[in-house]
């Protein structure tokens, strides 16, 4: 098995918005703000090769929205989905299995491909299935209000339309079944119903992919909740199982929104837990 970081590139979010009711005295001495008070975040991806199965985790924003719509997160960097996949040696045409963790269009952006020739929509990975939770995809194609501007129906609905899409079955806090060989979910419905977080066997570790139950290292403070959050007491529930867990087994922790910071460790402490160590994904992956 080889585990590739995937950079799509930066984009930037409210440091209130990002960080719910801690004052802002508190955040910005884990995170620094610009004269509007927006941040800057990573859309951090993660690749995994199975040698018979090329998975993704997550597609970032992608490119087929509006200049008006990009001037509201001020997407920036060099680095895209494509360039970054094909940089490893791959093509769009050789991933075999999406996952996406939810259906914010942080997450799913790049799922779904415009031509803009035809103005038609097409999935960006042509061979691949497409893996979400029944009751998340559900809750995403008939949203609240609260997150309606988030789920764009133009990066959900052509996957179902191509036939590609599939379920991840949902037993409890857990996936009823492993999707691969040393890949499991864990649903977290604090940000959303039914996010999933995954859970990957490496080596002799297990890395999980956070997505947005904790966006960056700033969050590990247990009141460091998003604005963005449906249900904050849930996310209150879902990351103290997730941090305590993940201190006592020493799991790797890969970051998608952290833009310093790709894979942390934390540990217990009198304070709760902390923030023990950061590495890069070269650092666990190899190159």
């Amino acid at each position: 098995m080889q585990i590739h970081a995937i950079e799509t590139g930066n984009f930037k979010l409210d440091g209130g918005a990002m960080f719910g009711v801690v004052p802002k005295s508190l955040w910005s001495r884990f995170k620094s703000a610009d004269e509007n008070n927006m941040c800057s975040w990573s859309m951090r991806c993660l690749l995994i090769d199975y040698g018979n199965r090329l998975v993704l985790i997550d597609t970032g924003m992608g490119n087929k929205q509006s200049e008006k719509f990009f001037g509201y997160y001020f997407l920036f960097g060099e680095d895209s989905l494509k360039n970054s996949i094909e940089s490893k040696g791959y093509s769009l045409s050789d991933v075999t299995d999406v996952v996406l963790t939810h259906l914010h269009f942080d997450h799913c952006g790049g799922a779904v491909s415009l031509n803009r020739n035809t103005n038609r929509y097409y999935t960006t990975f042509p061979n691949a299935t497409y893996w979400s939770c029944e009751e998340h995809w559900n809750w995403a194609i008939h949203p609240n209000e609260r997150e309606k501007a988030s789920f764009l129906k133009e990066n959900m609905l052509p996957i179902q339309e191509a036939g590609q899409l599939q379920f991840v079955k949902r037993d409890g806090r857990w996936s009823k079944n492993e999707i691969f060989p040393g890949f499991k979910i864990f649903f977290a419905d604090g940000h959303t119903e039914s996010q999933m977080i995954p859970y990957i066997s490496y080596k002799s570790q297990t890395i999980i992919y956070a997505a947005d139950l904790l966006p960056s290292a700033a969050h590990i403070p247990m009141p460091y909740v998003m604005g963005y959050d449906i249900r904050p007491l849930e996310t209150l529930k879902d990351k103290e199982i997730f941090l305590k867990d993940a201190a006592k087994e020493n799991h790797i922790i890969f970051l998608e929104h952290d833009i310093d910071k790709e894979c942390i460790t934390v540990r217990e402490t009198e304070k709760g837990i902390r923030l023990s160590e950061t590495f890069n994904s070269k650092e666990i992956f190899g190159k």
